[in-house]
């Protein structure tokens, strides 16, 4: 029977839910169990996808297209599993999937309610996840804090589980903080205890607490908490600030949760395999060179807007011993600016990434024109491969008016263009083209160098193709199509052969890069920016 492990939060958002979440598993997988990991959010948009990044951060894409919250993004990167359409559950999928059963009549004219209904869908949603995944031990993260409105119902459906399950197939996990209080020079454990006090007013009780805090608590600490929470000592589990946050799973560790996690489940407690993880801390924390990269962007406000393409640029940078600092530069902002060696002065190589929407466009294709005349390597993701053709085919080809149909609807020079299949399309979530699509390329090209094989599968997001139409033209000025998915004939990577390092590609490289084997296309942009 699959065994369900919950991390709640208290006090304050920002505990590092989601990292502990995933240092669980991580520990659990190093023990030899099947691990899979699930999070649910409890605001009412369908998914993220139509959320602006600069509130919500980055739009994370599991491999079956589901637009998902970006802390899947963390649990993939521990865990190196791929999750699905189970592993992220909003309050509006639950509301949308209740409210289009009571339309088709299934509830037999039942007064729909928040209990049983929506509750009873909410644990459907936990239990598919076990079954789907085969796993031994599913991780379920909760959105949000306990004591919040929009999260009560998944709290009252984690009641029903724990009832219905018993202790030895759950365990609860709650994420709580201890403030430190500067002029008294003291911890405080008041809002732990009134966070657990919360949990157990919903009915829930705490198997262990995770508490944040800026250094270890001492023991009459944990004895304070354990007398007004009801825990064991030993099921305090200091969370504390670290430099480096792969140190997290390994301070966990030597606390012993994950062994306190598998006495409760009757589970064995293998012998964990963490070598290769305490390797990559030991190697973090010795990087010998360091560069900068510039990440031209419109969500520059907002770091998460750009979490898993600033990851993947440091997983590169651990490979070549190197510490990778990013520049974040506003292209809106660089539209007014005159001297581009001025913002790029330390810079060796240049990234754009994805995004939607005209604004900050002719930043950005100020930066890869700058990276393509001065020979700086260059990484275009998604919205950056589409700029860069744009850029090419007005500056090499001659096209002067060459832009998207994205930005302006009626031009004659269409050089990214909407898909037929895309034309009618009114709703504006959930109907990009999503998820894993495969890529064929073409041989003694940097993109073939990079990832050594002819047939890939990668993660897109996006709505606007290059344009076929174009496509000679550009070949006969120098652009290599790369990389063609068979299937629809549509252009998935460009590349100029003439450059030290000029690739973009329409996907989303940064989906798949992990901490320990970083993804080909950020391998091969770092590999060039650092001259190894």
């Amino acid at each position: 029977m699959t065994k369900y492990v919950f991390v709640t939060g208290g006090v304050v958002s920002g505990l590092g839910k989601g990292i502990t979440a995933s240092s669980l598993a991580l520990l659990l997988k190093s023990r030899g169990y099947k691990v899979f990991m699930q999070k649910f959010d409890p605001y009412i948009n369908v998914d993220p996808g139509t959320m602006n990044p600069r509130e919500h951060g980055e739009v994370f894409v599991t491999y079956d297209g589901c637009e998902t919250d970006l802390d899947l993004g963390h649990y993939e990167r521990y865990i190196d599993e791929e999750l699905n359409y189970t592993s992220n559950i909003t309050s509006g999928k639950i509301y949308k999937s209740v409210i289009e059963k009571e339309r088709r009549g299934e509830y037999l004219g039942a007064t729909v309610q928040m209990v049983p209904h929506i509750t009873n869908e909410i644990k459907k949603k936990v239990y598919e996840a076990g079954i789907s995944s085969n796993a031994d031990i599913v991780i379920t993260e909760i959105g949000g804090t306990v004591g919040d409105i929009e999260s009560q119902s998944f709290i009252e459906a984690l009641r029903q589980i724990q009832y219905e399950l018993g202790s030895t197939n759950t365990f609860f996990v709650h994420c709580t903080l201890i403030p430190f209080i500067y002029g008294s020079n003291e911890l405080k454990t008041k809002p732990t205890q009134n966070s657990v006090k919360d949990l157990r007013n919903m009915g829930i009780r705490p198997d262990a607490l995770v508490c944040r805090c800026p250094f270890n608590t001492s023991e009459s600490i944990k004895e304070k908490i354990s007398l007004f929470c009801s825990l064991p000592v030993s099921n305090i589990i200091d969370s504390v600030d670290v430099k480096n946050v792969y140190e997290i799973p390994i301070n966990y560790y030597n606390q012993k949760i994950d062994e306190i996690i598998l006495k409760q489940f009757g589970l064995d407690i293998r012998n964990a395999n963490l070598k290769y993880w305490k390797d990559l801390i030991k190697t973090v924390d010795n990087l010998k060179d360091e560069i900068e990269i510039s990440l031209v962007g419109k969500y520059v406000e907002l770091h998460d807007a750009y979490l898993s393409v600033t990851e993947a640029l440091k997983h590169a940078g651990y490979k070549y011993n190197t510490k990778i600092n990013i520049n974040y530069v506003d292209s809106e902002q660089l539209e007014k600016e005159d001297d581009l060696n001025k913002i790029f002065k330390n810079t060796k190589g240049i990234l754009v990434p994805g995004g939607f929407g005209s604004r900050g466009i002719e930043g950005k294709i100020k930066a890869i024109n700058y990276a393509r005349t001065n020979n700086i390597p260059f990484l275009g993701i998604c919205l950056g491969m589409q700029l860069a053709a744009i850029e090419f085919s007005r500056n090499v080809c001659g096209l002067k008016d060459a832009t998207s149909t994205e930005f302006i609807v009626d031009t004659k020079t269409p050089i990214i263009d909407l898909m037929a299949d895309q034309k009618e399309i009114v709703n504006m979530g959930g109907t990009l083209r999503l998820g894993n699509y495969e890529c064929k390329i073409k041989k003694d090209t940097l993109a073939y160098n990079a990832y050594k094989q002819e047939k890939i599968l990668e993660r897109h997001r996006h709505r606007y193709e290059f344009n076929n139409k174009y496509k000679n033209l550009l070949e006969k000025n120098g652009m290599v199509f790369s990389g063609i998915n068979e299937k629809s004939n549509l252009v998935e990577i460009i590349e100029l052969p003439n450059l030290k390092h000029f690739i973009a590609c329409q996907f989303h490289p940064e989906f798949k890069s992990r901490p320990t084997r970083p993804h080909p296309l950020f391998d091969s942009f770092i590999k060039a920016s650092t001259n190894k």
